[in-house]
């Protein structure tokens, strides 16, 4: 029976290799047939692992406790006046791009908002990492260490990747050590899947898990084509559906994080929804793909451009729209100075409107000019694409390290939703109630971490 098995097993290679093998009674392959080695990703597995490190981060959490809050209770048993802190650490994977230069491309949410930062390398020497930037709206984020005798990974492509294609996972899961999973790119193009603003994603079967984040995806040669960020999993575990940021996205965030520390996106400066079969019947469509205008900003390309409320736009560079959200994808992930072809149905006819995205305006106002306790603090507005995903508040778009409000435990990136009870739906709402007690000021946040209450003395 093992016989025969063998036998079956060793025709089946000979056939996927088209030579001839000689059966015999040994158990497992032979390292050879006809003298030629059975193939093996071990030669360009050994090329690629020393450009993919390990990322472990350090954060200062302010602890609130409503006893240690208390004043009174602070003087009745003298303690100290200042928050106390505790450190949450998180463990992730990175890749080498660049050896002469240090820089690694890993996930925002490996490295975002991290107070210190160690990389250690396969041969094990650990380096300080300096937090270049960061772009959490594609989780994008870039590292820099100063090291020798690095190895980074060549960039692909990611545009000729097919479904199909044979790729390789490599990173740092659960903090076991490197670690090596194989598979296909299920899909391309995959978005709609919450968390990031702007979604492309690889799928992939091959298997990641906590602490792939930040990881390589390579194809057979050896060549970056992702960077692993996500999965899919009900139940918490690997269940064959993971999720990478395509190199060609990646790269051209870390360009503008390199260049300027942040990420200038193109902007049409409109607003649209979905198309549901009612809103079909009213405009006359004969289907429900596409985004319907809702709102065109004065000023914006669009308004130059002469896109108007009740536009329904089909396509964009003569790539079809399914929904509202393919839309906005397709604008925040083009450079500033992008020039566009919209495809647009107006009462009942079809035309083509050119446009140039431009930096998307948002208003700000410093804390200082609120209240003196936010002082180090700017507030802007929502950006659209948060907007578009229902999201209310007012954006921190910078904090002055040191300041009250920075050791209150308030970070870049928070958004307020409310000053106290009260809701804060947009700037003004802010500015409206900041300052309204002098007593307290107490701001209910929302962040990377969730909800919790930022109480500024």
């Amino acid at each position: 029976m093992f016989r025969r098995t063998f036998r079956s097993l060793a025709a089946l290679l000979a056939l996927v290799l088209g030579v001839g093998v000689p059966v015999t009674s040994q158990a497992g392959l032979p390292p050879s047939v006809d003298g030629q080695p059975l193939p093996s990703l071990a030669p360009m597995i050994e090329k690629v692992t020393p450009a993919v490190v390990n990322i472990s981060t350090k954060t200062r959490v302010q602890v609130r406790d409503p006893f240690f809050d208390d004043p009174m209770f602070r003087q009745f048993f003298g303690l100290p006046g200042n928050q106390r802190q505790r450190i949450a650490q998180s463990l992730g994977s990175g890749v080498i791009v660049d050896a002469a230069k240090g820089y690694i491309l890993t996930n925002n949410h490996v490295v975002g908002g991290a107070d210190d930062i160690t990389v250690t390398l396969q041969d094990g020497r650990d380096f300080k990492g300096k937090l270049i930037g960061t772009d959490p709206d594609t989780d994008v984020a870039v590292v820099q260490i100063q090291a020798t005798n690095l190895q980074a990974l060549p960039l692909a492509d990611s545009a000729k990747l097919r479904v199909g294609d044979f790729v390789v996972a490599v990173g740092d899961p659960f903090g076991l050590g490197q670690t090596v999973t194989s598979g296909i790119v299920s899909a391309l193009g995959r978005s709609g899947l919450g968390g990031t603003g702007y979604q492309n994603f690889i799928q992939t079967d091959a298997s990641i898990n906590p602490g792939n984040s930040g990881g390589a995806l390579v194809n057979l040669r050896g060549e970056l084509i992702g960077i692993n960020t996500m999965i899919f999993s009900p139940s918490g575990g690997n269940v064959g559906i993971g999720f990478a940021i395509p190199t060609n996205l990646s790269r051209d965030v870390m360009e503008q994080l390199i260049a300027h520390g942040k990420v200038s996106r193109g902007n049409l400066g409109v607003e649209t929804q979905d198309i549901t079969p009612r809103i079909a019947q009213v405009l006359g469509l004969k289907g429900t793909s596409g985004a319907v205008v809702t709102r065109v900003s004065s000023g914006s390309p669009a308004d130059s451009a002469d896109l108007q409320i009740g536009d329904v736009i089909t396509a964009i560079d003569g790539k079809p729209l399914r929904n509202a959200q393919e839309l906005r994808n397709a604008e925040g992930l083009m450079p500033v100075g992008s020039t566009v072809k919209l495809t647009v149905q107006r009462a009942g006819a079809t035309r083509d409107i050119t446009a140039t995205l431009a930096p998307e305006k948002l208003a700000t106002v410093d804390g200082a000019t609120l209240d003196a306790r936010l002082a180090g603090v700017t507030f802007s507005e929502l950006s659209q694409n948060l907007r578009s995903q229902g999201v209310a508040g007012v954006a921190v778009s910078h904090v002055r390290s040191g300041s009250r409000a920075a050791l209150a435990g308030l970070s870049a990136n928070d958004v307020v939703i409310g000053v106290g009870n009260a809701r804060i739906p947009n700037l003004s709402t802010l500015k409206r109630l900041a300052g309204i007690n002098p007593r307290q000021l107490v701001l209910i946040v929302s962040g990377d971490d969730g909800v919790r209450y930022v109480d500024i003395r």
